[in-house]
């Protein structure tokens, strides 16, 4: 997935939170229209935390998403990896992140390739399937 140039300049201004260092959410300026609102209000407002597996090895994700009448408010992904090419994929994937879901309702999110991560979308989409799950109503 290529970043549009909307979301190439929002990305310049995000500084992602990872797990385990800077734990702040990045909040959205606006949490959707009404309309959105009014469709994903089947999900409970709240915190939602789940790990995503993903590869051969496999690898995974601990993705936490704050959710504000269904729409992801905030994000955080951690970056568990080890080995350092796959550490950096995933700390580029989680910086990227903020700028493609945050504003948008659930259960519109799946994230493709992106910031050079072809892996780590699986692991992400899998964690969000599982926050669908534990925040229905």
């Amino acid at each position: 997935m290529r970043l549009s140039s909307k979301h190439a300049a929002a990305l310049a201004g995000v500084s992602a939170s990872l797990l385990g260092a800077d734990a702040t959410m990045v909040d959205a300026q606006t949490v959707g229209s009404s309309e959105a609102a009014s469709k994903a209000s089947r999900f409970a407002d709240g915190v939602y935390t789940a790990t995503g597996q993903y590869g051969g090895l496999p690898s995974s994700l601990t993705v936490r998403v704050r959710l504000v009448r269904g729409t992801i408010a905030g994000v955080e992904v951690g970056t568990p990896a080890k080995n350092p090419t796959s550490l950096g994929y995933q700390k580029r994937f989680a910086a990227a992140v903020p700028a493609v879901v945050v504003g948008r309702p659930i259960d519109q999110v799946r994230v493709g390739k992106l910031a050079g991560a072809s892996g780590c979308p699986d692991g992400f989409n899998a964690a969000i399937a599982k926050i669908r799950t534990q925040a229905a109503r």
